[in-house]
């Protein structure tokens, strides 16, 4: 594999793999969230930054020798909160979107049918058929709703779009967009703005009239979440893309790591002081504070709490009491956070918060990657990473993975966790976590520079056979007499046309989805017409212009449909197409059944 970045790059071979890496900057994918915490840092290391947030996208890009490019990694700091809790569709949010984008570019540049960085879908690459309207509508009646029928489960793997496409002489092309040191960091970038007034949120605490529920973030898309995740999904696409394309500098030298567990309720730190000299501090116990409950700009929380809270409210803390009082020790550990759930101390039905967390270092020649089990905000990360930069005697590039092997909530500098906002009061082990980080993983890298081992650390419980569900089982799912899972019960009107940018909708008779996933597969699809009787995959639920939504008619009934709707992009070719459902129903006896049906044709024009 080869890797590959900017500014100063380099590449090491590992048999016939190679690796670069390439730096860039997106200047409007995220905002800081949380300023106010931000401007409580010192002025003079505030002033060592052009912005509030890291700007920096590091992209590594795989090629092998026999293959040439077969994948990219790359990490930039932005919340995936495009979309905010009214969203009930699962999604992978702005990061999902700029993967699918730049795994379509890939594929379709690297068959040699695209030379921008525009991906295209496959209805823009395979023939239609052809004529007038007139034509195309007398070809589209002649394709009615088709009746569901059973198949197989292997069936809609077969018709996912990307599959389809698929050269099976070749390894797949992977294209990940990583987290990095987002803490603070939003996608949401035209601010945040109170929906009752439409002026904005109260800067020190981000609430409307004292309340933090009216406090929403608002994407570049506004009023539109999907055309917001869209956006932020593209910006980041399209500046991996531009890297991908001008990484040429190769990575140089060994592979090493350091991995190690830490129990981060009792780590003691030492500390410069100011004047000389050291002193040593410990980290605490988990806790959450007030802030943590007022939620974000991102999605804001309920009931009265707010960020920036330090000093808890009578009422809640009597709730707080019920489950745990915390000890004089801790809140004395925690200060100045006011204790709202004592979670390191909460152990039944097992412990609500992790006490041992995992620290991991990579290098990859001149390229260094800090594995974090948290979010660390935009300062916290830049500390973090001028610590473990001075330590190596070479110039070397430093990136943090976000929220890689547990998740232990947030990290912010001592200063941001004095003012308490979401991110300081959901910084778990007190004031002084991220110096401990800072210490250790230095630690890390010295050992890494020293050629020496570090030792293993005690392991993490194994609570797998302790894990609890409300959610219940699938009992059965039914149809009414007469219909057939996949028969279509909301079809498109006859003779439709539609143009691009409306919205076709397809509502299908079907089973809880939870009977299978569809991992492989897909639950949606949309076909074009090739030629006069040969349906090809154009759009799958891959795409942020398909959306699946299932529902009961009623909270009881063990009846369900599935609504498909599909926004018609821009870029779609003219044609025939038709909608496709596939799914998995479940009978009395617990056996699982998969079926699909399609829609009626129309025309795209």
């Amino acid at each position: 594999m080869l890797v590959s970045f900017s500014n100063e790059a380099a590449v090491l071979r590992k048999k016939d793999e190679a690796m670069s890496h390439y730096v860039g900057e997106i200047l409007d994918a995220g905002v800081n969230r949380s300023p106010s915490a931000y401007l409580n840092n010192p002025s003079a290391e505030r002033a060592k930054y052009k912005y509030d947030v890291d700007k920096e996208m590091t992209l590594l890009k795989f090629v092998d020798d026999q293959w040439g490019p077969v994948g990219s990694f790359n990490w930039f700091a932005t919340h995936g909160t495009s979309m905010s809790r009214t969203n009930e569709l699962i999604s992978g949010d702005n990061k999902g979107t700029a993967a699918r984008l730049m795994e379509d570019w890939f594929d379709q540049k690297s068959a040699g049918r695209i030379v921008n960085v525009n991906p295209r879908r496959v209805s823009n690459i395979v023939q239609g058929p052809q004529g007038n309207h007139h034509e195309l509508l007398e070809l589209a009646a002649s394709f009615k709703s088709t009746s569901g029928k059973p198949v197989t489960k292997y069936l809609s793997i077969a018709r996912r779009v990307r599959n389809s496409l698929r050269s099976a002489d070749r390894p797949r092309f992977v294209s990940a967009f990583c987290q990095s040191n987002c803490g603070d960091v939003s996608p949401n970038t035209l601010g945040a703005f109170c929906t009752d007034t439409g002026l904005p949120c109260d800067f020190n605490h981000s609430t409307c009239g004292g309340k933090n529920e009216l406090c929403y973030g608002r994407g570049p898309g506004y009023p539109d979440e999907f055309e917001s995740t869209r956006i932020i999904g593209e910006k980041q696409f399209k500046k991996a893309a531009d890297l991908f394309n001008t990484a040429s500098e190769k990575l140089n030298g060994k592979i090493d790591f350091r991995h190690s567990y830490l129990d981060f309720t009792q780590l003691e730190v030492t500390l410069p002081k100011q004047g000389g000299g050291s002193e040593t501090v410990k980290t605490c116990p988990a806790a959450m504070g007030f802030g943590f409950a007022a939620g974000t700009t991102d999605g804001p929380g309920a009931f009265d709490f707010k960020q920036g809270d330090s000093t808890g409210n009578p009422f809640w803390k009597l709730v707080r009491n019920v489950l745990k009082t915390p000890s004089k020790e801790q809140k004395d550990c925690q200060q100045p956070k006011p204790i709202l759930l004592d979670t390191g101390e909460m152990k039944q039905p097992y412990d609500w918060a992790a006490s041992i967390l995992p620290v991991q270092i990579l290098k990859i020649g001149q390229m260094v990657i800090l594995s974090v089990p948290g979010e660390f905000t935009t300062m916290a990360g830049r500390r973090l990473r001028d610590a473990v930069s001075a330590v190596f005697k070479e110039k070397v590039h430093v990136v943090i993975a976000g929220l890689t092997n547990t998740y232990s909530q947030y990290i912010t500098t001592y200063e941001e966790y004095e003012m308490q906002r979401y991110e300081g009061a959901s910084t778990l082990y007190g004031p002084h976590t991220l110096s401990a980080y800072i210490q250790e993983f230095t630690k890390l890298a010295t050992a890494i520079v020293t050629g020496k081992p570090v030792e293993a650390g005690p392991q993490p419980p194994d609570l797998l056979d302790k894990q609890i569900s409300l959610l219940p089982g699938v009992v059965v799912d039914s149809t009414p007499l007469g219909v057939k899972f996949g028969d279509v019960k909301t079809d498109v009107a006859k003779d439709s046309t539609f143009k691009k940018g409306d919205t076709v909708t397809v509502v299908f008779w079907s089973a809880c989805p939870r009977n299978d996933l569809m991992t492989e597969g897909t639950f949606a699809l949309v076909e074009l017409l090739q030629g006069q009787d040969t349906w090809v995959p154009a759009f799958d639920d891959d795409d942020i212009c398909l959306r699946f939504k299932w529902s009961r008619p009623s909270r009881l009934s063990a009846q369900s449909h599935a609504t498909i709707e599909w926004r018609i992009p821009q870029s779609t070719a003219s044609g025939v197409y038709r909608v496709t459902h596939f799914g998995a129903s479940k009978n009395l006896l617990g056996s699982i059944s998969h079926f699909t049906g399609s829609s009626s044709a129309f025309v795209v024009k």
